[in-house]
């Protein structure tokens, strides 16, 4: 065994690599990339996609999104990951899809007459089940992402009108029984809040800026509201949609306009498509950087990227890039990153953030996330550990921090599942939870977190697939990767002879299942989207780093 920073556990030296690309240097490539892409690499949303060809059929790729649309539609007719993940993509397809039928117009240069007869084929295809599939959904079933409510509200809203008036006009392909059905909100799902944030809209009042996220609800509303301002990127809280809503026929139709800028940049690097959320600059900074210095790839980080991490710090915290509101999970995400790499920063900003119980994610948030807590325990753990061994200076809140990391410790430990897991609010894999939560007390948990870290272990290592991968749905290289943190993440002495020779077992086999550095600096992870934003999505970088620092960690040879 080998130990490394704040008591990570063992670590298993798998036979030679013949990759062309050592772990160091991959390292180095994803360090720079951040730096050329300073808005993140975040995969495609068939949500956020939808909702522009629905918004802004002008915007250059309205055929090649259209296309997109049929092309991702399931064997089922529904679109989008199993597990009540489908409804938010369904319903946005299924609206944009109905507005190229309304508008009755070839939707593009290559498809012409042929992408109208296809956008039919799919409707008919999905709305004969649609109803009933809303009828047996349960709201408890469906995944708690943000403004599920609201655009589940709004879709639906907008999707009726739409088979009206396709019914009125006999529209192309479709069976009236299909265009005659209304959709209905899942049980115990309302529109409340729906009309709370429109009615505020058209008072003139200043949404949230988490709201701004998911502008596109408010419908006609947020057409050129002079309550609502462009972030410098041009873009309205963060996301193509918001920002395809907010603009108005006369700002739509000015070429430098930054918000038509900001759309025409997103849709032209995704090949035409868009992601949910962009920018995401400080979130993929803070959670690359951490991956890698865990794991020793941080030696020659660039100092442009320290700089601006430090610099995005305010007085309540950061936000996950420009246009979004300030949160805990990325404040503490960038609080340790800092640590990790030799500039420690006082906490003290996360207490904005704490109730009697735990951190949330923002002020105000109604759901709890163990996830944040890991992060909010790291950056005090850290910070406390840099106090005393006189790195960082001390200070009178230092009883207040080892307060918080031992009440956090027992909120983590209380979370967990049964069967040794946790899960959690902002990912759709538990694996990722449970590394969050694994890594955090195996750092600085102490002997209260040992039978926590072990039970999580155990999860993992009964639940490793025959291939040596993991994951929710199927083994993904994603998965694979948090599963490795996660067996890795021990003090070390604490498990059995026993014990320790099945998780060396266990690294060994699922690191065999990860792409190879040199793959991940030149190629692609294959895997579904498993974050939770608007839609589930993919921060591609993010994930690369976590594979990379997995590999490193199970051979310190690399």
């Amino acid at each position: 065994m080998i130990t490394g920073e704040g008591g990570a556990g063992t670590r298993v030296d798998a036979p030679d690599d013949t990759d062309d690309t050592d772990a160091a240097s991959a390292g180095r490539t994803l360090l720079e990339g951040l730096l050329s892409r300073p808005w993140g690499q975040v995969s495609p949303s068939i949500y956020e996609t939808g909702r522009l060809v629905a918004l802004a059929p002008w915007l250059a790729g309205h055929g090649r999104r259209v296309r997109y649309l049929m092309e991702s539609q399931r064997a089922d007719g529904m679109w989008g990951a199993p597990d009540g993940y489908a409804l938010v993509p369904t319903l946005s397809a299924v609206d944009a899809l109905s507005s190229v039928l309304l508008a009755g117009r070839p939707v593009g240069p290559r498809g012409g007459e042929a992408d109208i007869a296809g956008a039919a084929a799919a409707l008919a295809r999905v709305l004969p089940g649609l109803a009933g599939y809303l009828r047996r959904l349960p709201a408890a079933a469906v995944p708690d992402m943000p403004a599920g409510d609201l655009i589940a509200g709004s879709l639906v809203e907008s999707i009726n009108t739409r088979l009206g008036a396709l019914a009125a006009s006999a529209g192309p392909g479709l069976a009236p029984s299909a265009l005659g059905a209304r959709l209905a909100l899942p049980a115990g799902m309302d529109a409340s809040r729906l009309g709370k944030v429109r009615a505020a809209l058209a008072a003139g009042v200043t949404l949230p800026e988490k709201v701004l996220h998911a502008l596109e609800v408010a419908d006609g509303l947020a057409r050129g509201a002079r309550s609502v301002r462009p972030a410098s990127t041009g873009a309205v809280g963060a996301s193509p949609a918001a920002t395809a809503a907010w603009l108005d026929e006369r700002t739509a139709r000015d070429p430098r306009h930054p918000a038509r800028v900001f759309l025409e940049t997103v849709v032209s690097d995704h090949d035409g498509l868009a992601p949910c959320g962009i920018p995401i600059t400080v979130f993929e900074r803070a959670w690359v950087l951490s991956f890698l210095a865990r794991a020793g790839l941080a030696a020659r980080v660039p100092a442009p990227l320290v700089d601006a991490l430090d610099a995005a710090l305010g007085p309540v915290g950061t936000p996950a890039a420009e246009g979004l509101p300030a949160d805990a999970d990325t404040t503490a995400a960038t609080l340790y990153a800092l640590g990790l790499l030799g500039f420690p920063r006082p906490p003290d900003v996360l207490w904005t953030y704490e109730t009697g119980t735990h951190f949330c994610t923002w002020p105000g948030e109604e759901g709890f996330s163990v996830t944040v807590n890991a992060h909010v325990l790291e950056a005090f753990g850290l910070y406390l550990r840099a106090v005393e061994r006189g790195e960082a200076p001390r200070t009178a809140a230092a009883p207040r921090y080892a307060a918080t990391v031992a009440k956090l410790v027992t909120l983590i430990c209380e979370r967990q599942e049964a069967d040794g897991s946790w899960t959690d609010r902002w990912h759709a894999s538990p694996y990722y939870a449970t590394m969050c939560c694994a890594l955090a007390l195996g750092h600085f948990g102490g002997p209260e977190a040992a039978g926590a870290l072990r039970r999580a272990r155990t999860w993992v290592r009964e639940t490793q697939r025959a291939d040596g991968s993991w994951g929710r749905w199927s083994g993904t290289p994603e998965e694979t990767a948090y599963a490795i943190h996660i067996l890795l993440s021990g003090e070390p002495g604490t498990e059995t002879v026993q014990e320790t020779k099945r998780y060396e077992e266990s690294v060994a086999s699922g690191r065999k299942f990860l792409p190879r550095p040199d793959q991940l600096v030149n190629g692609h992870i294959d895997g579904p989207a498993l974050w939770h934003d608007k839609d589930l999505y993919a921060p591609s970088v993010i994930i690369r780093a976590a594979v990379l620092a997995a590999h490193r960690l199970a051979n310190p040879r690399l």
